[in-house]
């Protein structure tokens, strides 16, 4: 996914993407849900495996 159709899913400015994506700033509480919301949206799914740490995959298509 874009930086911009992030930014717009999540309804934050793009400086927000990118800022976190560089690791400048993390996002606040209600950005970040944001994002991870319109991630989640867009079929990615965030996931801890058995205590090994976070990771994330994609949601199988349907059809």
């Amino acid at each position: 996914m874009e930086q911009n159709a992030l930014a717009a899913a999540a309804s934050v400015s793009r400086g927000v993407i990118i800022d976190f994506e560089k690791g400048r700033r993390t996002p606040g509480t209600n950005n970040l849900a944001a994002i991870r919301a319109a991630l989640e949206t867009a079929g990615v799914i965030f996931i801890d495996q058995n205590g090994n740490g976070p990771g994330v995959r994609l949601r199988e298509r349907q059809g």
